[in-house]
């Protein structure tokens, strides 16, 4: 079993290399900070677009396969880079504190996720079809892009952060929302997952919680211990069935 995961990791990072120059650097800022994204090959073509949000690493082999699988489904899909150039964490305590420090000020996490979506609808993404989608720390954001009221159709947190500071109050939520959780997620608390549901009530979503069975936080990631082959295929198939939904 063993050899196997070891195997299907291996012939992910070949894929991810192999497939590396379908996606190109496409580079913004936020005031001085200097900003790396990656966009789809297709970018220019004024199709619907799918801003990805990535895990609190940064910019990793998860969110460039996902592009790539979205690139294939008729979407240009762009990356975000929300830390920036020169503050890429080398290991998960740098993570935890970097992430942290956006989680708290939850207004300069929605400013980035904000000036990615700017950079994406530059690419060719129509304006009026854009949908997000976030990974761990990433699928925090994508909830704070419907907290914030940005201009999606839709946005998909997967296996992400559901809490929300108490004091901050539920505004109207007018995009689509997806919440894809696992199980076994110890990283979101019963009163958390209990509080997002009040809130998204409370602020009129629309939205929809997937759990999937026997499956820990990162579940959908081949390079984690939590991945879970078939919760995470059908986990894509709800993203892209979503995704159809709200873009097409």
């Amino acid at each position: 079993m063993m050899k196997k995961i070891v195997f299907s990791i291996i012939v992910l990072m070949i894929s991810t290399l192999a497939n590396a120059q379908n996606l190109k650097t496409v580079s913004y800022k936020d005031g001085d900070q200097k900003l790396n994204g990656l966009v789809t090959g297709n970018a220019g073509k004024k199709l619907p677009g799918v801003l990805i949000l990535p895990a609190w690493k940064g910019i990793d082999n998860e969110a460039k396969e996902a592009a790539l699988a979205l690139e294939k489904q008729g979407y240009i899909a762009f990356i975000a880079d929300i830390y920036g150039e020169g503050n890429i964490p080398a290991d998960n305590q740098a993570a935890a504190k970097i992430s942290g420090q956006y989680k708290n000020d939850y207004k300069a996490y929605q400013k980035r996720i904000a000036l990615a979506l700017e950079a994406l609808e530059k690419q060719g993404a129509l304006k009026e079809k854009i949908a997000v989608i976030g990974y761990c720390f990433g699928g925090a954001g994508a909830l704070e892009a419907a907290r914030a009221g940005l201009p999606v159709t839709g946005v998909i947190s997967i296996h992400g952060g559901l809490a929300k500071d108490s004091a901050r109050t539920n505004e109207p939520i007018t995009t689509k929302v997806l919440v894809e959780h696992p199980a076994e997620d110890k990283s979101v608390t019963k009163l958390a997952y209990d509080n997002f549901m009040k809130e998204m009530n409370a602020s009129k979503a629309d939205w929809q919680i997937i759990t999937y069975a026997n499956c820990g936080h990162t579940f959908t990631n081949p390079e984690s211990k939590d991945y879970n082959a078939l919760m995470a295929e059908r986990a894509w198939n709800h993203t892209l069935l979503f995704l159809k939904e709200v873009l097409k």
